[in-house]
């Protein structure tokens, strides 16, 4: 796994996952072998490539041996960019991305031993290597202060900074990601205790280090979120390296 502000990917064998539903939107590449998302209410899609919005529950069921995940702050440039790149979907779930071929080829070649410019190219290919900037800087201020906090940052707080009523705040955030003000402060508890397991710090470390509750209310939140327990992922010695200045 690899980190960077705004955005993460995993590389690795398949993962029997449950039923979840995400903070941030979430691209998906069956490696060698499609996979199927199931929605409830909804229908089932059949694809090599998707992106799957964030707050949307579903259960993903990989055909082969190898997955990808890039996960893209929800609103983001890249995250607004790499739906367009995409052809098709249906229950709200986008398939096909125009570039799949390439991303597929080069997806079979990352490994944990990949320098890391080739994963970020890779991260490049999928999201069009954009540079536009949000669409709201105050929302991009936003994330940005919530994903470089040392702790969790109440809305009040950081809707006050930005000269802004709480309500205001609120619906401006949702509006603008497509997901909640908490949801997407739960996202950055799990990149700051993803940041500690890189670390070498184990689970109840990590949990204390993403400020939750207790190891369990990690796990549990971990769960609901990626539909498998940290420890379940740990497991399969999981290699995590972060790319960003915060650590």
């Amino acid at each position: 796994m690899w980190l960077w502000p705004g955005r993460a990917l995993y590389a690795g064998p398949s993962l029997r996952l449950g039923p979840h539903s995400g903070a941030v939107a979430c691209v998906a590449v069956g490696v060698d072998a499609p996979f199927t998302v199931r929605r409830a209410p909804g229908g089932e899609l059949r694809a090599r490539t998707a992106l799957i919005p964030p707050r949307t529950r579903h259960h993903l069921t990989a055909g082969g041996e190898r997955m990808v995940f890039l996960y893209l702050d929800p609103g983001s440039a890249e995250d607004r960019a790499c739906r367009a790149r995409f052809t098709a979907g249906e229950y709200g779930v986008m398939t096909g991305h125009e570039a799949e071929a390439g991303l597929l080829a080069r997806a079979a070649a990352i490994s944990a031993h990949s320098p890391d410019r080739q994963v970020a190219a890779w991260t490049d290919g999928a999201t069009g290597h954009t540079t536009a900037s949000f669409t709201d800087p105050r929302i991009a201020a936003a994330l940005r202060r919530l994903i470089g906090a040392d702790e969790p940052v109440p809305a009040a707080l950081l809707a006050a900074e930005l000269g802004l009523s709480e309500s205001r705040f609120l619906r401006l955030f949702r509006d603008g990601t497509g997901t909640s003000y908490r949801r997407f402060r739960l996202w950055a508890q799990m990149h700051r205790a993803a940041r500690a397991l890189a670390a070498g710090e184990n689970l109840t470390r990590a949990a204390a280090d993403g400020y939750f509750a207790s190891p369990s209310h990690f796990s549990t939140a971990f769960h609901a979120m990626f539909g498998l327990p940290p420890s379940a992922l740990l497991s399969r010695r999981l290699t995590i390296r972060c790319l960003d200045p915060l650590v």
